[in-house]
């Protein structure tokens, strides 16, 4: 089967971001003819001077609509690619110059209609946003769930994924959900029996422009998703989606512990905790980087396992319906 790649890019008030992310695609040393479609969901701050600059420099599409969000965007813009393989990226990312040829080499060698690649720390990214890639990315934080090539079955990610047109319309694409959007997606694909993959080598630089609170907003809304997307389809729900709330209740219970002089819980965390500091220093060659990649990994914990508390609490206890379990994610 021979691929032809649409790139698909929804963008929300960030051309500074969306300027970037061509530049890279512009410098892919894959040699076959792909097109990118950039959907304006709705911007205040559109995109208009950026496509100007890229327009001759690749097959570029540029479609304006209402603000619908990122799935419902990036359903649009697959409607409207001539490829037969949607390539999604968000628009804080950069493509090293050998991910298209990555992703077609592996695709070529093992075929599945969706795929998905991790997320790396450029040299040139700040210390804040090299430790929250360490928290995001490291078997010590997350267990190598958004990254680990020995996965059975992986579940890509938005920020970096592929779909076939095949996948695309056999599922419907994406669905109006704000959260949680894309591993929906990854339950449907396998419901119709549609193979996802994780490709190593198809990893992007994600620069992830948050502070600590929007940070702590976005893991909670990820964990406030979970078990909502468990109850959606129940037999993908794992107990490991449980540790970062157990984390949160053994890190609190800990601290009490010390005030009745138990200190040997706290004693583990600080074990826990100089483990991930050496683990990052080796990888990242700095010692503020090392620091911050235990706080940014205490907000992500935090974030997440309050979430995913708050949600179980509301659908299993209080038997509220879904929909009223986490609102902004059906809006």
């Amino acid at each position: 089967m021979k691929l032809n790649f649409s790139i698909i890019i929804p963008i929300y008030n960030r051309p500074a971001e969306l300027d970037e992310l061509l530049s890279s695609i512009t410098l892919q040393q894959f040699k076959a003819n792909f097109e990118v479609i950039v959907i304006e969901d709705g911007s205040s701050l559109p995109s208009e001077e950026v496509i100007e600059k890229f327009k001759n420099k690749l097959n570029l599409k540029y479609y304006k609509k209402k603000n619908s969000g990122p799935g419902l965007s990036r359903n649009f813009g697959m409607e409207r690619a001539s490829g037969n393989y949607f390539i999604i990226l968000d628009s804080d990312c950069i493509l090293p110059e050998s991910y298209l040829n990555s992703v077609s080499e592996k695709l070529s060698i093992n075929y599945t209609d969706a795929f998905g690649g991790p997320d790396a720390a450029h040299n040139s990214f700040t210390v804040i946003q090299k430790a929250i890639n360490y928290a995001m990315t490291s078997l010590l934080t997350t267990g190598g769930l958004r990254g680990n090539k020995n996965l059975k079955k992986f579940q890509p990610r938005s920020f970096n994924m592929g779909i076939s047109k095949k996948a695309f319309e056999k599922t419907g694409g994406f669905s109006s959900l704000r959260y949680g959007e894309d591993i929906n997606l990854t339950f449907r694909l396998w419901d119709n029996n549609l193979e996802t993959q994780f490709i190593e080598n198809a990893y992007v630089y994600h620069k992830r422009r948050i502070n600590w609170v929007s940070f702590f907003k976005q893991t909670f809304n990820f964990g406030a998703a979970r078990p909502i997307l468990n109850k959606l389809h129940p037999k993908t729900a794992k107990i490991t989606y449980w540790f970062p709330a157990v984390f949160v209740v053994g890190f609190i219970t800990s601290l009490m512990a010390v005030l009745f002089h138990f200190n040997w819980f706290v004693y583990a965390f600080v074990c826990y905790f100089l483990i991930m500091f050496i683990d990052t220093f080796v990888k990242n060659k700095n010692i503020i980087v090392a620091f911050l990649s235990i706080w940014a990994s205490l907000v992500m914990f935090f974030g997440y396992g309050l979430g995913f508390l708050r949600s179980t609490i509301r659908i299993s206890i209080l038997l509220k319906p879904i929909e009223l379990a986490f609102p902004s994610m059906f809006k």
